[in-house]
């Protein structure tokens, strides 16, 4: 059963004080998902596309096509996409405007490796393109595992859905991993370019469509106060943590076979580098973006495996706790091989080498069954030249930092000295902070509305592009390549629960530094 309701004119993205939307709704479209009855499509996909037809943001001429594999027509597919809602929905469900959505629900089932299917599927969407004036634009979104991405679009591209005009486009959405190393990465847009045009293949990181992550371009390159001093000659280093409580959440099968590495930080965690370190784009288009973003990635220095000992550290998780509950090893989790040597934890640190970082060090981090759920960027600045205050019983005086909390709070923190009140010269750490609770109350959302809305109109600054897609397993091919190598002598080195392994603590304390925790 659906609950509750969702008011007319509350967008369930942006702040619900009237701050403005988005210029226009997308493209009129059609939304093909193939893998429409597997988790992403329910938890994440409906919610999202229902949530934006609410804020008027995907228009009356558009509609999802579902294809599957089991038999399924338009009727059975609605009642399990009701059922999706009630459990996934974001927010309280306008049941008038759930049945409006749920009258442009479609299914086409058939085998995925056979042509016919894609002549059934070409079919239907000429029928809804007649009947809702969608101008012969379709999105094609691969919910599915990649090693079909590229059959999936070679087939498209043979019944000749691929093909866009002058009046009429066609893009395809490909979700992570973009291969498990530079070598498959490489294949895979070989096959895919084989079909498509670069401009034609959004490869989605839902990361990169939290509020937070998208104001950092604002919030580098709207305020004149902190351009001039995000550079080497007043930033001393740049901390990048995503932590998770959460372990593999049976995810084993997938998690054995990647790591933290390959799940985490070659794609997430140097997206977030890269919208920190880049250059001023000369403008918002997105190739704009997007050209200094890589740019980034290929001035990061590849290390040799004897400086990757020091500056590379990974970890397994063990049996724990969190408070009195007692959480699993690594190891003891369903579909995980038997000692296995897949890491759970990496912290590595990274050096951008260009005019603007060049001994700067980015320490990263990630890993799963930590202490706490954390996603934070941290800048710490340059301590103070003078110890004006040793007379006052202060050897040293802590450095200032700005810190962009991401994830479980959206925030920007900056952290400084003031003097305590009173006749000595005290100091004490003062914060000043903004959150996007201040905005006012902000509906829920699910984090891909505005990837997907950037979808339907073309807006391609938060997709990942093939170059930079390579450039990134460059950056990890060398680290991969060593653990690959040297198998791991003291897995499990962390407990669930804990903040990871000693190790990790060690790599920054030898640059004389520590990481910043809550």
């Amino acid at each position: 059963m659906i609950q509750g309701r969702v008011e007319p004119g509350v967008s369930p993205i942006l702040p619900a004080n009237g701050a403005p939307r988005p210029e226009r709704p997308g493209d009129p479209c059609l939304l093909v998902v193939f893998g429409a009855t597997g988790d992403l499509t329910k938890r994440k996909l409906l919610p999202a596309l229902f949530n934006l037809r609410s804020m008027g943001l995907l228009p009356a001429e558009s509609a999802v096509v579902a294809v599957v594999r089991k038999p399924l027509d338009d009727e059975a597919f609605r009642v399990e996409a009701t059922e999706a809602i009630g459990r996934f929905a974001t927010g309280p469900v306008d049941p008038a405007a759930w049945a409006d959505f749920r009258a442009r629900l479609h299914a086409v089932s058939g085998d995925l490796g056979l042509a016919a299917t894609y002549r059934e599927l070409a079919d239907r969407l000429a029928i809804l393109d007649s009947q809702l004036g969608t101008r012969g634009n379709v999105l094609f979104y691969l919910a599915t595992p990649p090693e079909v991405f590229a059959p999936i679009v070679a087939r498209l591209g043979e019944a000749g859905l691929t093909r866009a005009g002058e009046d009429r486009w066609r893009r395809v959405v490909v979700e992570k991993p973009f291969g498990r190393d530079l070598e498959s990465a490489v294949a895979l847009n070989r096959d895919l370019r084989a079909t498509l045009r670069e401009d034609q293949i959004f490869r989605i990181d839902h990361y990169l469509g939290k509020e937070t992550v998208q104001n950092l371009l604002v919030f580098r390159f709207a305020n004149g106060i902190f351009e001039p001093i995000w550079n080497r000659r007043y930033i001393d280093h740049v901390q990048i943590t995503v932590a998770e409580e959460l372990g593999v959440e049976g995810r084993g099968g997938y998690y054995d076979r990647a790591g933290v590495v390959r799940d985490m930080i070659q794609n997430h965690i140097f997206q977030l580098l890269a919208l920190v370190a880049m250059e001023p784009p000369s403008t918002l288009a997105g190739e704009a973006v997007r050209d200094e973003k890589v740019k980034v990635l290929h001035a990061i220095r590849p290390s040799p495996p004897e400086r990757l000992l020091a500056t590379a550290v990974r970890g397994q998780y063990g049996a724990g706790f969190a408070g009195d509950h007692a959480l699993p090893a690594y190891q003891a989790e369903p579909n995980v091989a038997p000692g296995s040597r897949t890491e759970t934890f990496a912290a590595l640190r990274v050096d951008v080498e260009n005019w603007r970082w060049a001994g700067v060090p980015f320490y990263v981090r990630s890993g799963k069954r930590l202490r706490r759920r954390d996603t934070r960027i941290v800048i710490q600045f340059r301590r103070p030249p003078l110890l004006l205050f040793r007379d006052a019983g202060l050897a040293d005086v802590e450095p200032n930092r700005l810190e962009i909390l991401v994830q479980p709070e959206e925030a920007f923190a900056v952290t400084m000295k003031a003097k305590i009140p009173g006749p000595a010269i005290r100091l004490q750490e003062v914060t000043m902070s903004f959150s996007y609770r201040d905005f006012g109350p902000i509906a829920q959302a699910t984090g891909y509305e505005r990837l997907l809305y950037d979808c339907t109109v073309g807006d391609p600054t938060l997709f990942h592009r093939a170059d930079m897609v390579e450039a990134a397993w460059r950056v990890v091919a060398p680290v991969l390549d060593l653990w690959g190598s040297l198998p791991p002598r003291d897995f499990p080195n962390y407990a669930a629960g804990t903040a990871g392994p000693a190790a990790a603590d060690e790599l920054v304390a030898r640059d004389g530094r520590r990481w910043i925790d809550p």
